[in-house]
């Protein structure tokens, strides 16, 4: 192995340090913010239970932390990946992708002269 092995881990643990301690800030105040609940299946947590749930910023974006908590809502592990999963479907398949297959519109209207049809006697 490199001589670099071991500032790679340490740098790697101050990171992941930082991230949870930033995480941590921004979840204490949602937790205190908002209900124990589900924002998606309505179920309540507590006691040891209250560590799946977790904090969904609405955004994406996990730098936007407004003081307000307007970014966040709590959503249990299961609901929050499957937020996370919707959200790469949409950016993988969504319209403009190139990965999107692209179907035909209808264009034929069945009723267009319906209302002509229904006049006649």
């Amino acid at each position: 192995m490199s001589s670099s092995t071991p500032h790679t881990a340490k740098l790697d643990r101050i990171l992941a340090e930082t991230q949870r301690e930033r995480e941590s800030g921004y979840r204490d105040k949602a937790l205190k913010m908002y209900p124990h609940v589900c924002g998606r299946c309505a179920r309540e947590f507590s006691g040891k239970r209250l560590s799946e749930l977790t904090v969904h910023h609405r955004d994406h974006n996990h730098d936007n932390n407004p003081q307000d908590g307007s970014n966040w809502e709590l959503l249990c592990l299961y609901c929050h990946d499957n937020e996370h999963a919707r959200y790469t479907d949409q950016q993988y398949f969504g319209e403009g992708s190139l990965s999107s297959p692209t179907i035909a519109k209808a264009t034929h209207n069945p009723f267009a002269a319906l209302a002509g049809l229904m006049k006649k006697d």
